[in-house]
């Protein structure tokens, strides 16, 4: 089995990319519905952020993942300590469904890993993947396609590492932001050397 970390910058448009990774034949494994599955009530992540930051973040019977995610976009402190408690079930999350990826016989499994390189994840992938667009298109993208204000688009760009950074760390980069043709292009030539 080849297993291919996917990541890229808020607003780059991994998400369009990992689907073209399922179009190809991967079973792509998604990081955010790990994270949206953990925050479910009676879990043990939802327990543990109750805990840490209080029944204020709780709205309804569940978390309310805007607040929290207000709080944490605009505070370290609390961006790290959330992080402590969610990336280790994250990561049994992955692993777990990686397993039965492999039991079912996928030959190739992605994980679509947002802040791959800001976890300290890129090691156990044999390969990375990274999703670019220079980093005014992402503030672009964010404000027209998701609605944010533009400064909470920065916010979250600042709270991730610089997107030329990350680009400089992969082992292949596909530029998304042309066409999704041309993206997918870029995927299409890429395949054959990720599955060799």
């Amino acid at each position: 089995m080849k297993l291919i970390g996917l990541t890229g910058g808020v607003g780059s448009g991994k998400s369009t990319v990992a689907g073209m990774f399922r179009d190809l034949g991967a079973v792509v494994l998604d990081a955010d519905q790990a994270t949206h599955d953990l925050y479910e009530p009676g879990s043990l992540a939802f327990d543990m952020i109750e805990g840490e930051f209080g029944p204020e973040y709780i709205r309804d019977g569940r978390i309310d993942r805007a607040r929290l995610g207000e709080l944490v976009f605009n505070n370290a402190d609390a961006r790290q300590k959330l992080n402590a408690i969610m990336h280790p079930l994250v990561r049994e999350w992955m692993a777990a469904r990686t397993a039965e990826a492999l039991m079912h016989g996928a030959s190739v499994v992605v994980h679509d890993v947002p802040l791959l390189y800001e976890s300290g994840l890129e090691s156990i992938y044999p390969v990375v993947v990274f999703v670019y667009v220079p980093e005014e298109l992402q503030v672009r993208r964010l404000v027209q396609e998701r609605g944010l204000p533009e400064d909470r688009a920065r916010a979250m760009l600042a709270a991730q590492m610089p997107i030329d950074q990350k680009r400089d760390r992969a082992q292949h980069v596909v530029d998304n932001s042309g066409t999704r043709e041309e993206t997918r292009e870029q995927l299409q030539h890429l395949w054959p050397l990720l599955t060799r």
